[in-house]
């Protein structure tokens, strides 16, 4: 009986190391790393169960490295920096097709990072933003796609130029998938010495 039951709890055991370790490799596929311009890193919890089609959209430009180097081409304090322009006018997009829109309920605060659109709800394509305030981007909600909320960072947000354009805009360093990111080790050289 005894036997039994320390096989039991060690099955139990091993099931929830295995799903903690499942979970958090979900997790670090669908968290991002912006690296920003002002000097800090931002992260990102991609939210793929309020808007799948856009979420794999923005993995897939940021595995490309599509966002590197893009500016923040349109800032407004109170209410969000908007990027993901290659032409930095914010009438740009990536050669991909517009997506459906995928709106939720998910109430827009501090740090939640919606897709950029035109007029069309079905326009959305590489340009996202991020959220300054709780009350400046309230009225998004159910009309913008979700796709994130920043985790870490929001300093880093608060500190990018402000215009539309920004006299002298912020850009994105480099965003990636954090389990895309490669734990450095020393070099053989430096290790042997």
């Amino acid at each position: 009986m005894f036997k039994h039951i320390i096989l039991t709890a060690g099955s139990i055991l091993m099931i929830t190391v295995a799903t903690a370790l499942s979970a958090q490799a979900a997790s670090l596929e669908n968290t991002l790393y912006m690296r920003v311009s002002t000097g800090g890193t931002v992260t990102i919890e991609l939210l793929p169960d309020l808007a799948p089609q856009h979420v794999e959209r923005i993995k897939t430009l940021a595995a490309k490295g599509f966002y590197d180097g893009l500016t923040f081409h349109r800032v407004i304090d109170g209410f969000m920096a908007q990027t993901g322009d290659p032409t930095g006018t914010g009438s740009g997009g990536s050669d991909l097709p517009t997506l459906p829109a995928e709106f939720s309920d998910y109430a827009y605060k501090r740090g939640t990072v919606g897709m950029a659109r035109t007029s069309d709800p079905n326009s959305a394509n590489s340009q996202f933003f991020i959220c300054f305030t709780d009350t400046g981007c309230s009225f998004l909600t159910g009309q913008y796609t979700v796709v994130g909320q920043v985790t870490e960072g929001m300093e880093v947000v608060d500190s990018i130029a402000k215009g539309e354009p920004p006299s002298n805009p912020d850009k994105i360093e480099k965003l990636t998938i954090a389990a895309d990111v490669k734990a450095e080790t020393p070099s053989t050289d430096a290790a042997a010495e």
